[in-house]
């Protein structure tokens, strides 16, 4: 397998040619407008995104859509769910898991919003500079920077760069981030150093090539289009070579 031997990038810097090439091999080999966030299973509206979001930490996708989709049948209107008892919520939420912690943030965040805007929305942000409504955001319970990316992106359709687990790994294992950084800090470079044109795009397609290809266990190097660019294939051969 080829590797290009180009070495990890220093903290806090992106190789913007490589950032290039990782997004159009990406582009071709998956569109990049794909999301389920966008494909009617949760919607565009914020608050959804914020709710959505939040299901889905520490679970899968399918369990915290699903927990979304019971939830939204039996209260349509957030404003509906302010009365709704931590029980209440946490048993439409339980294929979530973490149902008792979920319920308490979600229900503490939809009072948040009521009494900051007078009804469960987060319009209010749309007019705001973006760092102002990012730190609103991670302000609200259980909402990390993640968490307040997505909202922005998916949601408000503001300039952001979310990093969950499959964008985190597959930036790594390209060296777009130093390996040993974290999370936190890998978003942080990555929006950083990115344009922002790029980010819808490119966040959506990593997540497809981490689910796809670039698993966290047996990822699959020998179909990978981004094979030559990567400092980490040579370590993930082939079945064949094996």
């Amino acid at each position: 397998m080829k590797t290009t031997g180009r070495g990890r990038p220093p903290a806090g810097a992106v190789d913007r040619d490589m950032v290039a090439a990782v997004d159009r091999l990406l582009e071709e080999r998956y569109g990049g407008d794909r999301s389920r966030l966008l494909l009617g299973q949760v919607g565009s509206d914020p608050v959804d995104v914020l709710v959505a979001t939040v299901l889905s930490q520490a679970t899968t996708d399918r369990a915290s859509l699903a927990a979304f989709r019971r939830l939204k049948e039996s209260f349509p209107r957030w404003e509906m769910l302010l009365e709704a008892s931590p029980a209440q919520l946490e048993k439409l939420i339980a294929p979530a898991g973490l149902g008792r912690l979920k319920a308490l943030r979600i229900l503490d965040i939809l009072k948040v919003l009521h009494a900051r805007a007078g009804r469960v929305s987060l319009d209010f942000l749309r007019g705001l500079p973006v760092d102002e409504a990012r730190r609103f955001l991670e302000g609200l319970p259980g909402v990390g920077p993640k968490t307040a990316a997505c909202v922005l992106l998916f949601g408000l359709g503001r300039p952001a760069f979310p990093v969950d687990t499959h964008v985190y790994r597959v930036a790594r294992r390209l060296g777009l981030v130093p390996e040993k950084v974290d999370r936190l800090r890998a978003q942080k470079i990555l929006q950083e150093s990115l344009d922002p044109e790029r980010y819808f795009r490119l966040h959506v397609n990593l997540i497809a090539h981490g689910r796809e290809v670039c698993r966290a266990r047996g990822p699959r190097c020998w179909e990978c289009p981004l094979q030559a660019l990567c400092s980490s294939a040579s370590t993930h051969p082939s079945p064949e070579s094996c």
